[in-house]
């Protein structure tokens, strides 16, 4: 199954038995990419610099199927107004044997009907959709590690008690093809509240005071890095002019990460969560 989903929230699913069907789809293997090479004088051959893979382009095959000419054209209006260039970037979806992986996508060009009676009938017309992804890299489905209490048994009567820890420690693996943002939420009271990853020591901390029935929202994304403390009521409140000067919008490495969170007041009960995808070069 695929499916697209533009910047306004309009969808397209191609699938067998519906009305859009793929036929081919290109480009979703590995990326292009620019090896950077360094020589010296006189050196035979090269020195290995970096590999930097280039954005992806992806190629699609479909056809759509309808009881009569009128539906064909309907439904070609349609597909020309999902896939829109002037939406910007959407999302392809791909479910490969019930594992779903996803990448920002947007349209080169406008679909692509050709002509000819074996690509045009007042039942079938056969199309083309050329998308180029900035980011090349598929990422898995959102994951949501555990909560930071963990319990550790329930009295048996009514009512909503039970004893447990509290953890202020996580350790994270990575087994995907490339480092990976995280996104984090903190809840308050905390005075200076600080994230650690203890793997490479690198730190995320906030020169501020998380109040009671706040959270402290972090997102390390590349282009996207923000640090907000939002209210009860949703009101949100940009920190970033509080960060440590020395702090540091880490990723999750490749592998093991151990993840710590702390204060500069005691954070008992404090509740943490941590969201990531996983990036692939190819699925």
């Amino acid at each position: 199954m695929i499916r697209f989903s533009n910047s306004r929230g309009q969808s397209i699913e191609f699938k067998e038995g519906c009305q859009f069907r793929i036929f081919n789809i290109d480009g979703v293997g590995g990326s292009d990419v620019d090896v950077q090479l360094q020589s010296a004088p006189y050196q035979d051959g090269a020195t290995h610099i970096d590999s930097i893979l280039e954005p992806r382009s992806i190629s699609i095959e479909f056809g759509i199927f309808a009881n009569n000419k009128k539906e064909i054209y309907e439904l070609r209006r349609y597909i020309s107004e999902v896939f829109n260039p002037k939406f910007g970037i959407g999302t392809l979806f791909l479910n490969y044997g019930g594992v779903s992986f996803e990448i920002e996508a947007t349209a080169e060009s406008g679909p692509n009907f050709p002509g000819g009676s074996t690509n045009e009938t007042s039942r079938f017309q056969r199309g083309m959709l050329s998308l180029i992804c900035p980011n090349p890299y598929w990422k898995s489905e959102q994951i949501t590690e555990a909560p930071t209490f963990e319990a550790l048994f329930e009295f048996p009567f009514e009512g909503a008690f039970e004893m447990g820890i509290q953890r202020d420690l996580r350790t994270i693996i990575n087994d995907g093809d490339a480092p990976t943002p995280i996104q984090i939420e903190f809840y308050g009271p905390a005075t200076n509240p600080i994230v650690i990853n203890n793997t490479t020591g690198e730190f995320i901390k906030v020169n501020q005071r998380l109040q009671e029935g706040e959270y402290m929202r972090i997102d390390t994304t590349p282009g996207d890095k923000s640090v907000f403390f939002v209210s009860p009521d949703g009101t949100e409140r940009n920190v970033f002019n509080w960060i440590d000067l020395e702090s540091t919008f880490f990723l999750l490495q490749i592998g093991e990460n151990e993840i710590e969170y702390s204060a500069d007041s005691d954070i008992q009960g404090a509740i943490f969560n941590i969201y990531y995808s996983k990036q692939y070069v190819g699925v």
